[in-house]
């Protein structure tokens, strides 16, 4: 082959490589650009995530507080079911509200001068 032909066919192939160089630099570029997206995606995703589960324990440990509260409750209320049903209470009901007394009692009550 002559020179010109040679040269003609060393020219083509540098033009290819070049083009295939610049093509696998924009492939390259390209799948960057995706992997980056990507990653911040998920890093977002990540940290709404986060927020997200601080916002649960935060109302999970408030309402295991209302919880114990309502247990508190309770437990006073059976305590206070059980005592009105004692001999106790209602005696002590029925000498404050209803003026009685038990037999050999005797009532006392401060004279209402002025």
């Amino acid at each position: 082959m002559p020179k010109k032909g040679m040269r003609a066919v060393s020219e083509r192939r540098q033009k290819k490589k070049k083009k295939e160089n610049l093509n696998n630099r924009l492939a390259l570029i390209g799948i960057t650009l995706v992997v980056l997206s990507l990653a911040v995606t998920v890093q977002v995703k990540g940290n709404e995530l986060r927020r997200a589960e601080k916002q649960l324990i935060i109302q999970e440990q408030n309402l295991e507080a209302q919880v114990k509260a309502e247990e508190e409750r309770a437990a006073r209320l059976e305590e206070q079911r059980v005592y009105v049903q004692t001999k106790e209470y209602i005696e002590k009901v029925a000498k404050e509200k209803l003026g009685l007394v038990n037999r050999g009692e005797v009532i006392l009550k401060p004279s209402e001068k002025q």
